[in-house]
């Protein structure tokens, strides 16, 4: 965006950049470090906070950055943000306090560890940018709720399928957005860290991550969170899922103007489509002088029209959402009210009574997209709070795992902000 662009470049000829702190140096995290340092003036990642410092050191040291202080409190933070001098440290609670620093960014991928420094950077007033669709998902409702009681920002990232399909949203120009897909190469419930060790090794990620991409789970979240960002729903558990082979705009034909209009827009998927990795809207127009000229600009005769980027280009865009939400106070995609789509935990294998169930991206469960209402009537076990809950009876493959067949941990905070949540939009999701 070349007003954030601006806005930037006038804040580093003035010399207030905008201070930025990170939590979490994985795979992402270095790639975002490395690319506010070499590539963002007007911008400064001042602090990375990661459970081992060693590794936000090394996001740094790859991006050229090799004199870094260690810090174990926020009174050490300030001075070394003070001296221009990045620092690390283990503790992401000098991050969310220390007064210099404007906005956090969270790329944890994690959901209860994540939600506790996102409501601790919340009430010191930072404005928060999340590359983290799996926390959005699952309680992003209510921290949304914190963050407006705050008067900060809380919003999704650009670059990651999201952020992209927001960006493509063509309500400005008049167009009805009435489906916001997401373009994959491939779907497959049953994959599990073993066989995506390969995969994940060659691209520097945690077989678990890679693990989240193949099975479903990640573009549920990605997806879900779309939905509360838009108010859209899903046409049927799971989504619809086409697999085809052809280009995205073929696929206007293969869905129902009525039907997406019936149901306020859906949100979806599709394996195998060109130009894969991107995303699409399609919308549609009720003007027929409209309509005739997006004939004559060869969007085609309606009533679907199909908007698409060819790509999603993650960690390049992020330091925009920090833009916009520092200088701006805009966000890129944040959750309209309470959800309107669920991420519900489904068995990727038969299991027993007893057994106590793993995490996102592992071996036992996959999630995959349920209308909110639907979920809250049925008590689905969401997918972001089913890690360490045991089974109190058998499920089979593919059964959906409700909140009847487990128990769960005690004192979770996850559990409070769902808690929460539900109090909070109880009327809405029932609506």
């Amino acid at each position: 965006m070349i007003i954030v662009d601006r806005a930037l470049q006038e804040r580093e000829r003035i010399g207030r950049p905008v201070r930025v702190g990170m939590i979490g140096a994985g795979a992402m995290g270095r790639a975002i470090t490395n690319q506010i340092v070499n590539a963002v003036p007007g911008m400064r990642l001042v602090a990375i906070s990661n459970r081992h410092p060693d590794a936000a050191r090394h996001a740094y040291a790859e991006a050229g950055v090799e004199d870094v202080a260690t810090v174990d409190s926020v009174a050490a933070l300030e001075r070394a943000i003070a001296a221009g001098r990045p620092a690390v440290t283990d503790d992401p609670s000098l991050l969310c306090a220390a007064g210099p620093i404007d906005a956090l960014i969270e790329v944890t991928g994690t959901i209860e560890f994540a939600a506790g420094v996102v409501l601790d950077g919340i009430a010191h007033g930072k404005d928060i940018v999340l590359m983290n669709a799996e926390l959005d998902g699952t309680v992003g409702p209510m921290l949304k709720v914190y963050a407006d009681r705050a008067g900060v920002i809380l919003t999704a990232c650009e670059g990651d399928q999201p952020g992209v399909q927001m960006n493509l949203f063509v309500k400005g120009i008049g167009v009805t957005p009435l489906l916001c897909g997401n373009i994959k190469g491939l779907q497959d419930h049953y994959r599990n860290p073993t066989t995506q060790q390969g995969y994940a090794s060659k691209w520097g990620l945690s077989p678990q991550m890679a693990t989240s991409f193949a099975d479903g789970t990640k573009i549920s979240f990605e997806q879900a969170i779309v939905a509360n960002g838009t108010g859209m729903r899903v046409a049927q558990r799971g989504m619809l899922g086409y697999e085809v082979s052809g280009h995205v705009d073929e696929l206007t034909h293969k869905y129902d103007v009525d039907q997406l209009r019936a149901l306020g827009g859906i949100v979806d998927y599709v394996v195998g489509a060109r130009p894969a990795p991107g995303v699409f809207v399609f919308g549609t127009h009720d003007d027929p002088k409209q309509r005739h000229l997006l004939n004559l600009y060869r969007l085609g005769e309606g009533p679907l029209y199909s908007f698409y980027v060819p790509y999603h280009l993650c960690h390049f865009e992020v330091p925009l959402s920090v833009g916009r939400a520092v200088l701006l106070k805009d966000a890129v995609l944040t959750p309209l009210g309470g959800p309107m789509v669920e991420v519900v935990t489904t068995a990727k294998v038969d299991l027993k009574a007893g057994q106590v169930l793993d995490g996102i991206g592992c071996y036992l469960t996959y999630g995959q997209c349920e209308n909110a209402d639907v979920a809250q009537a049925e008590r689905l076990l969401p997918m972001g709070v089913a890690e360490g809950c045991r089974l109190t009876r058998d499920i089979a493959k593919d059964e959906v795992i409700g909140y009847h067949d487990a128990e769960v941990p005690r004192g979770r905070l996850s559990d409070r902000l769902r808690a929460e949540q539900a109090a909070h939009f109880g009327a809405l999701v029932a609506a």
